[in-house]
């Protein structure tokens, strides 16, 4: 049992997985209920969420801050679980993770995902907006998070709240922070699912669409209400569109 998957689903029986990624400062919880929301659908998913370290119950241990060595232990880490038929979910940092992530297993010849699902994040050859800027002090990106919908006003205002969360939401813009030439990198021999909030003021609707460039075997927008984090404030519209992305790959066939 590899740490990263602490809530794997494992009475479920499927034909696809579906491993889910955390936005920055997010972890597994964030995806606690899909596993039966997502029954409830008929999406026959095995529900993956990924646990990163350094926050919930892998808070003592120490957070990455760049993408390379975090995709190099998720890729050993998880290599079991991506072993089987899959389809890959990341929202914001998870979306840029599980591409880079994707984009290593290509490169090695290992498995692949039957599609990846990204959401709310910009293409990697594309330079951040630095909206959230990881060399913002704690107040100034504790206020941008909270305007995003991100954390609770409330909880932005909060000086014991900002020292012990901030330094996880600015590891992790760090690990997102890297910008590649579209020569270095390659198109992904996979689908790419991109979805984007129609309200979202961090990653507008053609930002995501800039993704069409890394995908080698096609690429589909798809438009979602709400803002950055219609992830928690739509998620059934998502749970929906997900439900219908797992029946156009599975159930597959036992080899």
């Amino acid at each position: 049992m590899t740490p990263y998957l602490p809530r794997a689903a494992t009475a479920i029986e499927a034909g696809l997985s579906l491993l889910c990624l955390p936005c920055a400062g997010g972890g597994a919880s964030a995806y606690a209920g899909w596993q039966q929301a997502l029954a409830g659908h008929g999406a026959g998913l095995r529900v993956l969420p990924v646990q990163l370290p350094g926050r919930e119950e892998r808070a003592r241990e120490a957070r990455f801050t760049e993408l390379d060595a975090l995709v190099a232990e998720l890729d050993e880490h998880l290599d079991d679980a991506l072993a089987g038929p899959h389809l890959l979910y990341g929202h914001s940092m998870g979306a840029f993770v599980a591409h880079a992530l994707t984009l290593r297993r290509q490169r090695r010849g290992a498995v692949l995902p039957q599609a990846l699902v990204l959401s709310s994040h910009r293409a990697p050859h594309v330079p951040p907006n630095r909206v959230l800027d990881p060399d913002a002090d704690d107040e100034t990106l504790a206020a941008a998070l909270a305007e995003l919908g991100g954390i609770p006003p409330e909880l932005a205002g909060r000086r014991g709240f900002r020292a012990r969360y901030m330094p996880l939401v600015r590891d992790d813009l760090r690990v997102c922070s890297h910008t590649v030439r579209q020569e270095e990198t390659e198109p992904l021999r996979v689908p790419l699912h991109l979805l984007v909030g129609a309200q979202d003021r961090l990653v507008p609707v053609e930002a995501m669409d800039a993704w069409s460039v890394h995908g080698g075997a096609g690429t589909e927008l798809h438009t979602l209400p709400g803002g950055h984090f219609f992830v928690r404030t739509h998620e059934n519209a998502l749970l929906r569109h997900l439900t219908a992305v797992a029946h156009r790959y599975g159930p597959v066939p036992a080899p």
